[in-house]
């Protein structure tokens, strides 16, 4: 079984060579508006929507951001996996694009993304794009953000899908946080499943931040490929550095 995933060698090499980078940025004028942005990281399991992509691996992952500061901003994200389908597919890359801003306490963004696996067969279905919606409020002890993306063809079945998220976040002191969230899939043809995640992340001197977090589904004795539960319950630590 493949399901449907989100979000790149090349660019994690370019993201491990962080200090050069980030002095060339330094030492530049930079003819675009708006600011980049880069982010690396270590994962002793890549789960997306509450199903793992690496089979309950470790994997690399790496992005590169661009604000344009007018509400408009692009990205790409990479991660490694592994689908034991034979290697066809051991890459993930992301393509991204969105408009969004704040009013207030309010903010919201819509955009597109595009799942690219490269190397993979056509006849796996694996690549597909979404669009999504979000929208979220900060009420100062706690954050509350509503999340929906729609796919007309989906990895598992080819069919429509729709994804919708609630999640929250709390700040505990200012370098710990407390954060959830609830998804379901519609799923044309299928039944709908239900994930969850809770978790803390904490920022170590301003230099990486370090998330535990605890997944778990509702179709986890259904989601068995062989001898792997691919959507049983799981505790995952990452480790990430923003640049």
């Amino acid at each position: 079984m493949h399901v449907n995933t989100a979000i790149k060698t090349g660019l994690l090499a370019a993201a491990i060579s962080l200090s050069p980078f980030a002095a060339f940025a330094e030492e530049s004028s930079n003819p675009l508006p708006g600011t980049f942005s880069g982010n690396i990281a270590l994962t002793n399991n890549y789960i997306f929507r509450g199903v793992t992509q690496t089979a309950h691996d470790a994997a690399i992952q790496g992005g590169l951001d661009w604000d344009t500061g007018m509400g408009l901003h692009f990205g790409t994200w990479a991660s490694s996996l592994d689908f034991q389908d034979g290697g066809q597919a051991t890459t993930e890359l992301d393509l991204y694009a969105g408009y969004g801003g704040k009013i207030d306490n309010f903010s919201y963004d819509v955009g597109f993304t595009y799942y690219w696996y490269p190397g993979a067969a056509k006849v796996t279905n694996y690549n597909f794009w979404e669009v999504y919606g979000k929208a979220g409020y900060d009420f100062g002890v706690a954050s509350l953000t509503g999340f929906v993306a729609y796919t007309p063809s989906n990895t598992i079945t080819n069919l429509d899908a729709t994804y919708v998220q609630a999640s929250f976040a709390i700040p505990v002191i200012p370098e710990l946080s407390i954060s959830g969230a609830v998804g379901y899939y519609f799923l044309e043809a299928l039944k709908n499943p239900t994930d969850y995640n809770i978790g803390a992340t904490l920022s170590v001197y301003d230099w990486f931040t370090v998330d535990a977090r605890y997944y778990d589904t509702d179709v986890a004795s259904e989601c068995l490929v062989g001898t792997i539960k691919y959507c049983d319950a799981r505790l995952v630590v990452a480790i990430k550095r923003t640049f």
